[in-house]
Protein backbone atom coordinates (compact mmCIF):
# COMPACT_ATOMS: atom_id res chain seq x y z
CA UNK A 1 0.00 0.00 0.00
CA UNK A 2 1.05 3.60 -0.52
CA UNK A 3 2.02 4.43 3.07
CA UNK A 4 4.04 1.24 3.55
CA UNK A 5 5.66 0.80 0.14
CA UNK A 6 6.38 4.51 -0.50
CA UNK A 7 6.58 6.02 3.02
CA UNK A 8 8.49 9.13 1.97
CA UNK A 9 6.15 9.88 -0.92
CA UNK A 10 2.71 9.12 0.53
CA UNK A 11 -0.17 10.91 2.15
CA UNK A 12 -3.50 10.18 3.76
CA UNK A 13 -6.63 12.22 2.99
CA UNK A 14 -10.23 12.12 4.19
CA UNK A 15 -12.83 13.02 1.57
CA UNK A 16 -15.93 15.09 2.27
CA UNK A 17 -18.01 11.95 2.87
CA UNK A 18 -15.52 10.64 5.44
CA UNK A 19 -13.67 8.12 3.25
CA UNK A 20 -9.94 7.87 3.94
CA UNK A 21 -7.56 7.40 1.00
CA UNK A 22 -3.83 6.79 0.96
CA UNK A 23 -1.88 7.76 -2.12
CA UNK A 24 1.57 8.43 -3.50
CA UNK A 25 2.14 12.13 -4.12
CA UNK A 26 5.20 13.63 -5.78
CA UNK A 27 5.11 17.21 -7.05
CA UNK A 28 6.39 18.04 -10.52
CA UNK A 29 9.76 19.76 -10.43
CA UNK A 30 8.42 22.73 -12.41
CA UNK A 31 5.20 23.84 -14.13
CA UNK A 32 6.37 22.59 -17.53
CA UNK A 33 6.35 18.99 -16.27
CA UNK A 34 3.02 17.17 -16.34
CA UNK A 35 1.57 15.38 -13.35
CA UNK A 36 0.39 11.82 -13.93
CA UNK A 37 -2.63 10.37 -12.16
CA UNK A 38 -2.07 6.58 -11.98
CA UNK A 39 -5.19 4.43 -11.38
CA UNK A 40 -4.63 0.74 -10.74
CA UNK A 41 -6.92 -2.20 -11.41
CA UNK A 42 -7.75 -5.58 -9.86
CA UNK A 43 -6.30 -7.07 -7.69
CA UNK A 44 -3.79 -4.34 -7.20
CA UNK A 45 -2.79 -1.16 -5.40
CA UNK A 46 -0.46 1.77 -5.96
CA UNK A 47 2.31 -0.84 -5.64
CA UNK A 48 1.66 -2.00 -9.20
CA UNK A 49 2.82 1.43 -10.41
CA UNK A 50 6.18 1.15 -8.63
CA UNK A 51 8.23 1.27 -11.86
CA UNK A 52 6.31 4.24 -13.25
CA UNK A 53 6.45 6.15 -9.95
CA UNK A 54 10.22 5.84 -10.00
CA UNK A 55 10.81 6.56 -13.69
CA UNK A 56 8.33 9.40 -14.09
CA UNK A 57 9.51 11.26 -10.99
CA UNK A 58 13.14 10.83 -12.07
CA UNK A 59 12.16 12.73 -15.22
CA UNK A 60 10.75 15.53 -13.09
CA UNK A 61 7.09 14.71 -13.57
CA UNK A 62 4.56 14.78 -10.78
CA UNK A 63 2.73 11.60 -9.76
CA UNK A 64 -0.46 10.93 -7.83
CA UNK A 65 -1.14 7.22 -7.40
CA UNK A 66 -3.99 6.31 -5.03
CA UNK A 67 -4.78 3.04 -3.38
CA UNK A 68 -8.30 2.91 -4.78
CA UNK A 69 -11.39 2.11 -2.73
CA UNK A 70 -11.13 -1.32 -1.12
CA UNK A 71 -7.36 -1.57 -1.58
CA UNK A 72 -4.15 -0.96 0.36
CA UNK A 73 -4.36 1.76 2.97
CA UNK A 74 -7.62 3.19 1.65
CA UNK A 75 -10.95 2.40 3.31
CA UNK A 76 -12.86 -0.72 2.30
CA UNK A 77 -16.51 -0.07 3.16
CA UNK A 78 -18.90 -3.03 2.98
CA UNK A 79 -21.78 -1.14 1.32
CA UNK A 80 -21.99 -1.76 -2.42
CA UNK A 81 -23.35 1.68 -3.27
CA UNK A 82 -20.16 3.30 -2.00
CA UNK A 83 -18.29 1.70 -4.90
CA UNK A 84 -20.32 3.39 -7.60
CA UNK A 85 -18.12 5.01 -10.22
CA UNK A 86 -19.63 8.46 -9.70
CA UNK A 87 -18.80 8.34 -5.99
CA UNK A 88 -15.25 7.18 -6.60
CA UNK A 89 -14.70 9.75 -9.35
CA UNK A 90 -15.71 12.42 -6.84
CA UNK A 91 -13.18 11.06 -4.34
CA UNK A 92 -10.33 11.26 -6.86
CA UNK A 93 -11.41 14.76 -7.90
CA UNK A 94 -11.20 15.81 -4.24
CA UNK A 95 -7.68 14.39 -3.97
CA UNK A 96 -6.64 16.36 -7.05
CA UNK A 97 -8.14 19.53 -5.56
CA UNK A 98 -6.35 18.84 -2.29
CA UNK A 99 -3.06 18.53 -4.14
CA UNK A 100 -3.70 21.75 -6.05
CA UNK A 101 -2.41 20.34 -9.32
CA UNK A 102 -3.15 21.61 -12.81
CA UNK A 103 -5.07 19.27 -15.10
CA UNK A 104 -3.34 15.91 -15.03
CA UNK A 105 -2.56 13.12 -17.47
CA UNK A 106 -4.75 10.22 -16.41
CA UNK A 107 -3.18 6.78 -16.83
CA UNK A 108 -5.28 3.77 -15.94
CA UNK A 109 -5.13 -0.01 -16.01
CA UNK A 110 -7.89 -2.62 -15.88
CA UNK A 111 -10.70 -1.45 -13.53
CA UNK A 112 -8.89 1.84 -13.14
CA UNK A 113 -9.87 2.51 -16.76
CA UNK A 114 -13.53 2.41 -15.87
CA UNK A 115 -12.83 4.96 -13.13
CA UNK A 116 -10.75 7.18 -15.43
CA UNK A 117 -13.61 7.11 -17.93
CA UNK A 118 -16.00 8.45 -15.30
CA UNK A 119 -13.54 11.07 -14.06
CA UNK A 120 -13.61 12.37 -17.61
CA UNK A 121 -17.43 12.18 -17.81
CA UNK A 122 -17.98 13.97 -14.48
CA UNK A 123 -14.82 16.09 -14.01
CA UNK A 124 -13.25 16.70 -17.45
CA UNK A 125 -11.62 19.90 -16.22
CA UNK A 126 -9.30 17.78 -14.05
CA UNK A 127 -7.68 16.10 -17.07
CA UNK A 128 -5.49 17.16 -19.99
CA UNK A 129 -5.00 13.74 -21.60
CA UNK A 130 -5.98 10.11 -21.06
CA UNK A 131 -4.00 6.88 -21.39
CA UNK A 132 -5.91 3.62 -21.01
CA UNK A 133 -3.85 0.45 -20.47
CA UNK A 134 -5.51 -2.86 -21.41
CA UNK A 135 -9.09 -1.66 -20.86
CA UNK A 136 -10.13 1.18 -23.21
CA UNK A 137 -12.54 4.02 -22.56
CA UNK A 138 -15.87 2.77 -21.20
CA UNK A 139 -18.81 4.83 -22.37
CA UNK A 140 -21.53 5.40 -19.73
CA UNK A 141 -24.51 3.11 -20.11
CA UNK A 142 -25.98 -0.30 -19.43
CA UNK A 143 -23.56 -3.18 -18.86
CA UNK A 144 -24.63 -6.64 -20.03
CA UNK A 145 -22.22 -9.34 -18.88
CA UNK A 146 -24.04 -12.20 -20.61
CA UNK A 147 -24.01 -10.34 -23.92
CA UNK A 148 -20.28 -9.61 -23.69
CA UNK A 149 -19.43 -13.19 -22.82
CA UNK A 150 -21.71 -14.55 -25.51
CA UNK A 151 -20.22 -12.34 -28.20
CA UNK A 152 -16.59 -12.96 -27.22
CA UNK A 153 -17.19 -16.70 -27.03
CA UNK A 154 -18.48 -16.51 -30.60
CA UNK A 155 -15.59 -14.41 -31.87
CA UNK A 156 -12.63 -15.69 -29.83
CA UNK A 157 -13.77 -19.16 -28.80
CA UNK A 158 -14.04 -18.38 -25.08
CA UNK A 159 -15.84 -15.84 -22.85
CA UNK A 160 -13.34 -13.17 -21.88
CA UNK A 161 -15.20 -12.43 -18.64
CA UNK A 162 -16.20 -15.98 -17.79
CA UNK A 163 -14.73 -15.57 -14.30
CA UNK A 164 -16.99 -12.61 -13.45
CA UNK A 165 -20.00 -14.70 -12.33
CA UNK A 166 -17.78 -16.27 -9.67
CA UNK A 167 -16.49 -12.87 -8.50
CA UNK A 168 -20.12 -11.70 -8.28
CA UNK A 169 -20.98 -14.39 -5.73
CA UNK A 170 -21.16 -13.45 -2.07
CA UNK A 171 -18.88 -16.33 -1.06
CA UNK A 172 -16.12 -15.45 -3.55
CA UNK A 173 -14.24 -13.14 -1.18
CA UNK A 174 -14.01 -15.81 1.51
CA UNK A 175 -12.74 -18.41 -0.98
CA UNK A 176 -10.12 -16.01 -2.33
CA UNK A 177 -9.08 -14.78 1.12
CA UNK A 178 -8.22 -18.38 1.97
CA UNK A 179 -6.32 -18.84 -1.30
CA UNK A 180 -4.69 -15.44 -1.87
CA UNK A 181 -1.45 -16.86 -3.28
CA UNK A 182 -3.40 -19.04 -5.69
CA UNK A 183 -5.37 -16.10 -7.05
CA UNK A 184 -2.15 -14.11 -7.48
CA UNK A 185 -0.55 -16.90 -9.49
CA UNK A 186 -3.63 -17.10 -11.70
CA UNK A 187 -3.92 -13.37 -12.36
CA UNK A 188 -0.15 -12.74 -12.64
CA UNK A 189 0.50 -15.90 -14.68
CA UNK A 190 3.69 -17.67 -15.67
CA UNK A 191 2.68 -17.18 -19.30
CA UNK A 192 -0.18 -15.07 -20.71
CA UNK A 193 -2.01 -18.06 -22.21
CA UNK A 194 -2.87 -19.22 -18.69
CA UNK A 195 -5.53 -16.50 -18.67
CA UNK A 196 -7.16 -17.94 -21.77
CA UNK A 197 -7.05 -21.47 -20.37
CA UNK A 198 -7.46 -21.11 -16.60
CA UNK A 199 -9.14 -17.74 -15.93
CA UNK A 200 -11.56 -16.80 -18.69
CA UNK A 201 -13.59 -20.01 -19.29
CA UNK A 202 -16.69 -20.46 -17.11
CA UNK A 203 -15.79 -22.18 -13.82
CA UNK A 204 -12.05 -22.28 -14.51
CA UNK A 205 -11.03 -19.53 -12.08
CA UNK A 206 -13.02 -20.97 -9.19
CA UNK A 207 -11.56 -24.42 -9.84
CA UNK A 208 -8.00 -23.08 -9.86
CA UNK A 209 -8.38 -20.88 -6.78
CA UNK A 210 -10.37 -23.36 -4.69
CA UNK A 211 -7.72 -26.02 -5.30
CA UNK A 212 -5.02 -23.71 -3.93
CA UNK A 213 -2.90 -24.18 -7.04
CA UNK A 214 0.17 -21.96 -7.31
CA UNK A 215 2.29 -21.73 -10.45
CA UNK A 216 5.73 -20.22 -10.97
CA UNK A 217 5.73 -16.41 -11.14
CA UNK A 218 6.64 -14.82 -14.47
CA UNK A 219 10.13 -13.45 -15.08
CA UNK A 220 8.93 -9.87 -14.55
CA UNK A 221 7.49 -10.60 -11.08
CA UNK A 222 10.15 -11.54 -8.53
CA UNK A 223 9.53 -13.68 -5.47
CA UNK A 224 10.00 -10.60 -3.28
CA UNK A 225 7.46 -8.66 -5.34
CA UNK A 226 5.00 -11.55 -5.16
CA UNK A 227 5.38 -11.61 -1.38
CA UNK A 228 4.86 -7.84 -1.12
CA UNK A 229 1.80 -8.00 -3.36
CA UNK A 230 0.28 -10.91 -1.44
CA UNK A 231 0.74 -9.10 1.87
CA UNK A 232 -0.89 -5.90 0.57
CA UNK A 233 -3.87 -7.80 -0.83
CA UNK A 234 -4.04 -10.36 1.97
CA UNK A 235 -4.05 -7.75 4.72
CA UNK A 236 -7.08 -6.08 3.13
CA UNK A 237 -9.01 -9.07 1.77
CA UNK A 238 -11.18 -9.34 -1.32
CA UNK A 239 -14.55 -8.06 -0.11
CA UNK A 240 -13.84 -4.51 -1.24
CA UNK A 241 -12.25 -5.39 -4.59
CA UNK A 242 -15.13 -7.71 -5.51
CA UNK A 243 -17.58 -4.88 -4.81
CA UNK A 244 -16.30 -3.20 -7.99
CA UNK A 245 -17.54 -6.22 -9.97
CA UNK A 246 -20.83 -6.48 -8.10
CA UNK A 247 -21.74 -2.82 -8.59
CA UNK A 248 -21.22 -3.09 -12.35
CA UNK A 249 -22.80 -6.52 -12.85
CA UNK A 250 -25.83 -5.63 -10.71
CA UNK A 251 -26.43 -2.32 -12.47
CA UNK A 252 -25.82 0.06 -9.56
CA UNK A 253 -24.08 2.57 -11.84
CA UNK A 254 -26.97 2.68 -14.32
CA UNK A 255 -28.99 5.55 -12.83
CA UNK A 256 -25.96 7.84 -12.52
CA UNK A 257 -24.74 7.05 -16.00
CA UNK A 258 -28.13 7.55 -17.61
CA UNK A 259 -27.90 11.18 -16.46
CA UNK A 260 -24.55 11.86 -18.14
CA UNK A 261 -25.18 14.40 -20.94
CA UNK A 262 -24.43 13.16 -24.46
CA UNK A 263 -21.68 15.73 -24.96
CA UNK A 264 -19.87 14.43 -21.87
CA UNK A 265 -19.85 10.89 -23.33
CA UNK A 266 -17.67 11.95 -26.27
CA UNK A 267 -13.99 12.17 -25.30
CA UNK A 268 -12.48 15.26 -26.86
CA UNK A 269 -9.11 15.23 -25.06
CA UNK A 270 -6.02 13.56 -26.54
CA UNK A 271 -6.39 9.86 -25.74
CA UNK A 272 -4.18 6.80 -26.12
CA UNK A 273 -5.21 3.17 -25.88
CA UNK A 274 -2.28 0.89 -25.00
CA UNK A 275 -3.06 -2.78 -25.44
CA UNK A 276 -0.94 -5.88 -25.86
CA UNK A 277 -0.86 -8.72 -28.34
CA UNK A 278 -1.00 -11.48 -25.70
CA UNK A 279 -3.72 -10.09 -23.44
CA UNK A 280 -6.50 -12.68 -23.55
CA UNK A 281 -8.79 -10.85 -21.11
CA UNK A 282 -8.94 -7.33 -22.51
CA UNK A 283 -8.17 -7.91 -26.15
CA UNK A 284 -6.61 -5.38 -28.49
CA UNK A 285 -9.27 -6.14 -31.12
CA UNK A 286 -11.97 -4.77 -28.82
CA UNK A 287 -9.95 -1.63 -28.09
CA UNK A 288 -9.54 -1.14 -31.82
CA UNK A 289 -13.28 -1.22 -32.36
CA UNK A 290 -13.87 1.32 -29.59
CA UNK A 291 -11.15 3.58 -31.00
CA UNK A 292 -13.07 3.61 -34.29
CA UNK A 293 -16.50 4.01 -32.73
CA UNK A 294 -16.67 7.78 -33.03
CA UNK A 295 -16.85 8.20 -29.24
CA UNK A 296 -13.36 9.71 -29.12
CA UNK A 297 -12.29 12.60 -31.32
CA UNK A 298 -8.50 12.34 -30.83
CA UNK A 299 -7.50 8.74 -30.13
CA UNK A 300 -4.65 6.45 -31.06
CA UNK A 301 -4.26 2.70 -30.43
CA UNK A 302 -0.82 1.28 -29.71
CA UNK A 303 -0.35 -2.50 -29.36
CA UNK A 304 2.67 -3.58 -27.31
CA UNK A 305 4.23 -6.78 -28.62
CA UNK A 306 5.20 -9.67 -26.37
CA UNK A 307 3.11 -8.59 -23.39
CA UNK A 308 0.14 -9.97 -21.54
CA UNK A 309 -2.32 -8.08 -19.35
CA UNK A 310 0.19 -6.36 -17.02
CA UNK A 311 1.81 -3.89 -19.42
CA UNK A 312 3.12 -1.59 -16.67
CA UNK A 313 5.03 -4.52 -15.15
CA UNK A 314 5.90 -6.62 -18.19
CA UNK A 315 7.00 -3.79 -20.48
CA UNK A 316 7.87 -0.95 -18.13
CA UNK A 317 10.59 0.52 -20.37
CA UNK A 318 8.41 0.47 -23.49
CA UNK A 319 5.55 2.03 -21.53
CA UNK A 320 7.78 4.83 -20.29
CA UNK A 321 8.73 5.72 -23.86
CA UNK A 322 5.05 5.65 -24.85
CA UNK A 323 4.12 7.99 -21.99
CA UNK A 324 7.00 10.35 -22.78
CA UNK A 325 5.96 10.57 -26.43
CA UNK A 326 2.32 11.13 -25.49
CA UNK A 327 2.91 13.91 -22.99
CA UNK A 328 5.33 15.72 -25.31
CA UNK A 329 2.44 16.30 -27.73
CA UNK A 330 0.01 17.73 -25.16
Amino acid sequence: MALQQFPDKSKSFKTSDGTTYTYVSVAAENPSKATFLLLHGFPSSSYDWRHQIQSLTQLGHGVIAPDLLGYGGTDSPPELEKYKFKTQAGHVAEILREEGVAPVVGVSHDWGSGLLSRIYNYYPERLKGLVFLSVPYMEPGQFNLDAINGLTEQVFGYPVFGYWPFFNRDDAADICDKNNASLTSLLYPTTPDQHRENLCPYGAAEAWISSGKVSEPPSWFSEAEVAAHNKIIGDKGFSGPFNWYKVTIRGLNAEDEAAVPDDRKIVSLPTLFVNSDQDYITRAEVAGQIAQSGKLTDVKLEVVQGSGHWIQLEKKDELLEILKAFVEKL
